[in-house]
């Protein structure tokens, strides 16, 4: 079983909460507050392993989330923080946020990690609320919270060499030729399910050989399998274009070679301008050579010029041939390199902003990362904890611009759960 592109969820720990606690111990009638901070929660974080070469382990497990942090305990004792969990990933494999599409890593290199998604904040004990005019703050802040994500993992083959062509042209045999690679070859449109990769080492040199499913018509809309895999071409340098010259199946080989050059265009620019090599195959069984020749007639026609090489894979005919070409054209290319893209982030709201909107006649509501921050600590049935509440909304002046978009005692004001109007 093949995977190679996945949806799954992932969610960050969240924080711990504060402790509300206060020194006890003999002789000591009144101690202070001692309540501890909460632990952070555990962050997800990708890691590319070479070890690994398709996303099979994602196809029942679906949901992966991070530890949560430990509250906070008494006498200052701070709570553990949660453990990050880490998820590890073929090399090529490229993350991107569900919602939008848009690719948060591509990650290329063997150890290459990114934090997805980082752990919530502990929530602080309320030895932290202490000052000179809260001697005994009887409440603390919960942890910060995190939201599950639903991301989409796609492989993108990291090979030089691409083998592509119709079904059965040989592709699977080629592979098998110049590689270590023991693909399941027989002589049945679709044999190959998935990419097989192969490494050829010959000299100083070697280079990695992906032989993708046939592409047929209609690939690019769906027809086939070869609209799955398409994306494994984008990585490559080089293609090897496979024909079956002799029309075993009674195909005429050049329709052939155009159908799969209109697929690579429909897929887009990566891979329609990807440097072809020509690779006639099934010399063997070819009983006219005017259909070479014929071939080779039409190709040299085209705007875009092309190497050809014939070859017999079955036979081992001229394949020290094509590996010789293949090299010579490698050096020439520049070396596989990451996608270009903007990454997306998952940003937390600004701790530090807030925005007052008018809901309704009279109404009003304050939102914003800076009120996500706050309603943390406030416990409504605790005084100390409410006072608390409306002080940080006069000093941050949040009561002077509702008042300033015409609030008034009679205002219904509304922060999450909380609804309370202005006093003066």
């Amino acid at each position: 079983m093949y995977l190679d592109r996945v949806k799954i969820f992932i969610k960050a720990g969240n924080g711990g909460n504060g402790k509300t606690s206060f020194h006890t111990e003999k002789y000591v009638e009144k101690g202070g507050p001692d309540g501890g901070d909460g632990g952070h929660g555990g962050s997800i974080i990708f890691v590319a392993d070479r070890g690994i070469d398709n996303l099979i382990d994602f196809r029942f497990t679906k949901h992966f989330r991070a530890e949560n942090g430990a509250n906070g305990g008494s006498a200052l004792m701070r709570g553990k923080n949660g453990k990050d969990l880490i998820i590890k990933v073929p090399c090529g494999t490229v993350i991107r946020d569900n919602e939008t599409n848009n690719i948060i890593s591509d990650l290329f290199d063997d150890g290459a990690s990114i934090t997805v998604l980082k752990g919530g904040q502990g929530g602080l004990g309320n030895a932290r609320f202490k000052s000179s005019t809260r001697q005994r703050p009887s409440f603390s802040q919960t942890g910060q919270l995190c939201e599950e994500k639903e991301v989409i993992l796609e492989l993108k083959t990291i090979a030089d060499v691409g083998l592509i062509g119709f079904p059965n042209v040989g592709k699977s045999t080629i592979l098998s030729m110049l590689t270590n690679a023991k693909p399941k070859i027989a002589n049945y449109h679709f044999t190959t399910l998935a990419p097989n990769i192969g490494v050829c080492k010959t000299g100083d040199s070697s280079f990695v050989i992906a032989d993708i499913p046939g592409l047929i018509e209609g690939a690019s809309e769906g027809v086939g399998l070869g609209h799955y895999f398409l994306r494994h071409i984008e990585r490559t340098r080089l293609l090897l274009h496979v024909v079956d010259i002799a029309g075993s199946e009674e195909r005429d080989p050049y329709e052939d070679f155009t159908i799969v050059n209109n697929e690579l265009k429909k897929h887009g620019e990566s891979v329609e301008n990807l440097p072809q090599i020509i690779v006639l195959n099934k010399l063997d069984l070819v009983d006219d050579e005017k259909k070479i020749e014929d071939f080779k007639k039409k190709v040299s026609k085209l705007k875009t010029k092309y190497q050809i090489v014939e070859v017999s894979a079955v036979s081992n005919r001229n394949l020290d041939e094509l590996l010789k070409v293949t090299i010579e054209k490698l050096k020439e290319l520049p070396p596989k390199q990451k996608l270009e893209y903007e990454p997306f982030v998952y940003e937390r709201p600004n701790p530090n902003r807030y925005e007052v909107i008018k809901t309704g006649e009279n109404e009003f509501e304050v939102v914003g990362g800076f009120i996500d921050e706050l309603v943390r600590g406030v416990v409504l049935s605790d005084f100390q904890s409410f006072s608390y509440f409306q002080k940080v909304l006069k000093d941050k002046g949040i009561i002077k611009e509702l008042k300033k978009q015409g609030a008034d005692e009679t205002s219904v004001i509304r922060i999450k759960d909380i609804e309370f109007e202005i006093k003066e």
